[in-house]
């Protein structure tokens, strides 16, 4: 099969979807692996790098396209790229669709087939492609909360950590999956008072074995939110239903409750985010201030530290990738359940419920439409 990997073109976005390493995986199992040159460059992979691995280098992102059937990415088609989308592509990337309508649309009028990572779940309920970015942007939410906490950023001026004689700052996680337990990690690690919510009692009690003595858990219901943003230096948005758009945790109301230069990150604006008055932000204007609260939505948090991502993303996806490749995207599809949850739209019609539920529109068992 030939595999492609295009240079990401979302703003800011540095990281690239497969390392010298997974190419040459791809080419000693006889398929053809092409890469746009200049595409790992941002991650410091080099297109010598990729040729040493046995990839052809392209010209340009229309070469990469046209001449191949599966492509790898990192983040979803933007607007330039749709039109280099054919009819049979197989795409394999974070689509997050449930939060995009017009990708959504562009993708069903294409005809390829897409197959999303962060709806790849086995049998145990885990999100396997979406577990690496996941642990990546939780630990980055309390790295970039702290530093917009500064005075200069329109912060309380708040050290997360205290020092002797001043108490830490409090950081509220809203979520305990992955991204809420990694947060709650380097927090804690740094000192602060860390509180997470989350709904599932099974998940809390988990928390509550491996997390260290200045964790405290709280099931999450609207009272007890209410009471633990009160007084917070530091809220991050850690909420993730599976394909679906991200309920609104905080409202706009809710802003009256938190002190002037408390910061939001919320890591679920990927998702729609958890916060009413949250929009997407960009790594070059990754904040904006309502009511005196400082909110930052980047949608692509990892992409700022690319090398360390596509190294844990590559980790997680060659296996599927291989997969795709050495049986064709239908026997693949039908052998493995965790892939099939992956397919979320395949010759315009979608596959996933939510996302469908998400927009008003039609959906199809994937299973009637692989066969």
């Amino acid at each position: 099969m030939k595999i492609g990997i295009p240079k990401e073109i979302k703003p800011n976005e540095n990281r690239i979807s497969l390392v010298p390493a997974g190419a040459a995986a791809l080419v000693s199992a006889r398929h053809t692996v092409i890469v746009e040159t200049g595409a790992g460059l941002g991650s410091d992979f080099t297109d010598a790098q990729y040729l040493a691995a046995g990839a052809q280098i392209a010209k340009d992102a229309d070469a990469v396209w046209a001449a191949s059937d599966l492509i790898v990415k990192v983040k979803e088609p933007i607007a330039p790229e749709w039109k280099r989308i054919k009819p049979g592509h197989i795409i394999f990337t974070y689509f997050h669709f449930a939060a995009n309508e017009s990708v959504v649309r562009a993708l069903i009028a294409s005809g390829a087939v897409c197959i999303a990572y962060e709806t790849i779940e086995l049998p145990s309920g885990e999100l396997p492609l979406l577990t690496p970015m996941s642990e990546v942007a939780g630990r980055m939410a309390v790295q970039e909360g702290a530093k917009y906490l500064e005075n200069l950023y329109g912060g309380r001026g708040i050290l997360l950590s205290g020092v002797p004689g001043v108490p830490p700052g409090k950081v509220v996680i809203l979520g305990g999956g992955v991204v809420g337990m990694n947060a709650a990690k380097i927090a804690a690690g740094m000192g602060a008072h860390v509180v997470i919510l989350d709904t599932s009692l099974e998940r809390l009690r988990y928390l509550s074995d491996v997390m260290p003595a200045n964790v405290q858990l709280i099931f999450s219901n609207r009272h007890n939110l209410l009471d633990q943003i009160t007084g917070a230096d530091l809220v991050i948005g850690a909420v993730l239903v599976h394909g679906a758009v991200a309920p609104k945790l905080i409202r706009r109301e809710d802003l009256a409750r938190l002190r002037r230069g408390t910061v939001i990150v919320d890591v679920s604006i990927d998702q729609g985010g958890c916060v009413e008055t949250m929009h997407p932000t960009t790594h070059e204007n990754p904040t904006f201030i309502v009511d005196g609260i400082v909110h930052y939505g980047v949608a692509n948090m990892p992409g700022s530290v690319p090398l360390t991502p596509t190294l844990a993303l590559t980790n997680a996806t060659l296996p599927y990738v291989l997969q795709l490749a050495n049986r064709g995207y239908r026997q693949a599809l039908e052998e493995s359940s965790a892939l099939l949850k992956g397919l979320n739209i395949i010759g315009g019609r979608i596959t996933h419920k939510k996302v469908a539920e998400a927009f008003g529109l039609e959906h199809y068992p994937a299973e009637s439409l692989i066969g």
